[in-house]
């Protein structure tokens, strides 16, 4: 498997798991689920590999399949809609940006510094 093919999966399930953990909040007894807004959360990309979250400026992502941690960094909005990513990969040890376009509410279409295009749709959204 080529790195590139490792990064965007593990850069896919980075954003899944941020769009999990902005899914909760405390209400009550304990955590329900709560409106999504902006690009805090947890995004899973279109692989199904990792899960992504992003959370107070923090970007890090997850493989699905073994809960590990594949990527930390950042993000940052550059406008209401484009986001720019800048993270560290574990694996191959690299450190790596994306932009990404907010689409809707629930994708965003992202493209790694190398050219290739990911995309990642919220996780854990209610309707």
């Amino acid at each position: 498997m080529t790195a590139h093919k490792i990064l965007i999966r593990t850069l896919g399930g980075a954003a899944m798991v941020l769009a999990l953990a902005g899914c909760q909040t405390e209400m009550g007894g304990g955590p329900r689920m709560a409106r999504q807004t902006g690009v805090e959360g947890q995004w899973m990309g279109t692989d199904g590999v990792a899960v992504s979250t992003l959370q107070g400026g923090r970007f890090s992502s997850r493989s699905i399949e073994t809960g590990e941690t594949l990527t930390e960094g950042s993000y940052k909005h550059r406008d209401a809609r484009t986001i720019d990513l800048s993270f560290y990969s574990l694996k191959s040890q690299r450190n790596t940006n994306a932009t990404c376009l907010l689409a809707g509410s629930n994708q965003m279409n992202c493209t790694l510094a190398t050219g290739t295009n990911f995309v990642l749709t919220r996780s854990g959204q209610t309707s």
